[in-house]
């Protein structure tokens, strides 16, 4: 009985895999609010009825994109992260500067319905949550490790975050725990620049604008670390 459970259970992830590898390329041809859990079951030659099996609605097929998708951004933040010299603080944030890019830049539909504009319709769920969080808490990482070491020293005369804010630094410290009001905002700054930069570069803003991108992207991102103070 279990080597038949195995059996479909196999079967089932392949044909889950299979659909949201079509999926994926129908993001490419169709963008996001034209995903259709029809046409995906047109082109694997199953009738819709048996698509709802393995996902009952369009939103869940969305939903199982965006965890793919926030998952792929943190494997290679971790994996940028673990090939670093624990101590070289500005270089793991440069290593995960450029890997995010280069998964952006080579997943840019992936990219847009994650970072682009929401899908009209769309709420997404908790779910979602774990899987997106996964590239922040690397970068709450090294910034920790930084204050940790001394390492992590603002330029002096910046102005203080307003107190309006202050209950949002409070939400943040979740990721960034022990740190300053000051602090907390310099690394939203950055973090926010990242994708700013990433933003303006996936959806081509950068064409006859910037043509060495590469070193124009890691020239911001080591702004970005002086401005947080993170030192080499």
């Amino acid at each position: 009985m279990s080597v038949g459970r195995s059996a479909r259970e196999r079967v089932r992830a392949e044909l889950t895999k299979e659909i949201t590898d079509l999926a994926r390329r129908q993001l490419a041809t169709d963008g996001a609010g034209g995903l259709s859990l029809r046409a995906v079951a047109r082109e694997m030659g199953m009738v819709s009825s048996a698509m709802y099996r393995y996902f009952p609605s369009r939103d869940d097929l969305l939903t199982a994109l965006i965890i793919d998708g926030y998952n792929a951004v943190g494997e290679v933040a971790e994996r940028a992260d673990d090939g670093h010299d624990p101590a070289d603080r500005l270089g793991r944030w440069l290593g995960l500067c450029h890997a995010v890019r280069d998964w952006a830049l080579a997943h840019p539909h992936e990219y847009a319905l994650i970072y682009g504009s929401p899908v009209p319709g769309y709420q997404a769920p908790q779910e979602t949550l774990g899987a997106a969080g996964r590239a922040v808490t690397v970068f709450g990482r090294i910034v920790a490790d930084a204050t940790a070491a001394g390492a992590l020293r603002p330029p002096p005369g910046l102005p203080e975050p307003p107190a309006a804010v202050a209950g949002d630094a409070r939400t943040l410290r979740e990721i960034l725990p022990g740190e300053t009001d000051t602090a907390v905002f310099l690394a939203v700054t950055a973090w926010t620049g990242l994708f700013g930069w990433l933003t303006m570069e996936v959806f081509g803003q950068f064409e006859n604008v910037i043509e060495e991108r590469r070193a124009a992207f890691e020239h911001t991102m080591r702004n970005h670390a002086a401005l947080m103070g993170l030192r080499g």
